[in-house]
């Protein structure tokens, strides 16, 4: 099948302004491009693209003062099919876990650890290790945090998401991460486009999501706490240790975000 997505988004900085954004395709998706994925402007500004630690294609400007615009819109080919679901995957002990993976083990800005660590081993230490496990804690998250958009916060930390039990994609993420995380098993932060495809049409405004990717059975599997259960078309863009990693927009300075388009949709066969 082919997904056509894509943004536009403007921020207003009172000065030039330094800024990091990570608005492009991850680079394992750039092989099923049918168009080019390219980040316009619509004033003139020098960018330059780097690959971050973990991997993400990224991108360095100072924005000038006023008003700036900038969107993508391509067109990609993706298999229809929903996520993987591999129920024997199994749980690595941690002394035979790739390097690699180690930090996704850790705490992080968004993922403490530390607060939920003794949850974690009272409620999922009896449940069977490996893929059952991180479905265990997906079905958690799913029944004790309410989506509310109008609820989101940005200073919110898994242990937030636990105790205020409402949030947004970005929160049911990092709390199913940080169990993970709890229960040894490496989980990293994910974002992208995820458009209603093959399910009912939602009448809220496009947006990114965010999902979240365990290391089970010698490579990375897509779970999705919020939505908790397989879904077709995801587009990732980015993946980090948490929500920090993944940012859309830095800024090294004031910044206010003018507009949020975001659209991501099935090509229909003519």
């Amino acid at each position: 099948m082919k997904i056509r997505a894509g943004f536009s988004i403007a921020y207003e900085c009172p000065a030039a302004t330094p800024m990091l954004l990570t608005l492009n395709l991850h680079p394992s998706r750039r092989i099923d491009l049918i168009s080019e994925q390219v980040l316009n402007f619509d004033r003139e500004v020098e960018t330059w693209d780097y690959t971050d630690v973990f991997g993400n294609s990224c991108t360095r400007l100072v924005a000038p003062g006023g008003l700036t615009t900038m969107s993508t819109d391509f067109v990609i080919y993706d298999s229809g099919k929903p996520d993987t679901v591999a129920a024997s995957a199994v749980q690595h002990p941690i002394q035979d876990l790739p390097n690699e993976t180690l930090v996704f083990l850790l705490g992080s800005r968004y993922c403490d650890t530390d607060r939920l660590a003794d949850f974690a081993w009272q409620t999922f230490s009896n449940t069977p290790p490996g893929w059952a496990r991180v479905q265990a804690i997906c079905n958690f998250v799913n029944s004790h945090i309410s989506f509310d958009y109008m609820k989101a916060d940005v200073q919110r930390t898994a242990f937030g998401g636990y105790t205020d039990r409402f949030g947004v994609c970005r929160d049911f993420a990092h709390l199913a991460i940080t169990l993970c995380r709890c229960m040894n098993i490496p989980a990293r932060y994910c974002t992208g486009y995820l458009g209603d495809i093959g399910v009912p049409a939602s009448p809220e405004p496009m947006d990114f999501s965010a999902w979240f990717e365990a290391y089970l059975g010698g490579q990375w599997f897509t779970f999705d706490a919020r939505h908790n259960k397989p879904r077709i078309g995801r587009i990732l863009m980015a993946t980090g240790r948490d929500a920090t990693d993944v940012a859309l927009s830095t800024s090294f300075g004031a910044m206010r975000l003018a507009k949020f388009e975001v659209v991501t949709e099935e090509v229909r066969a003519t």
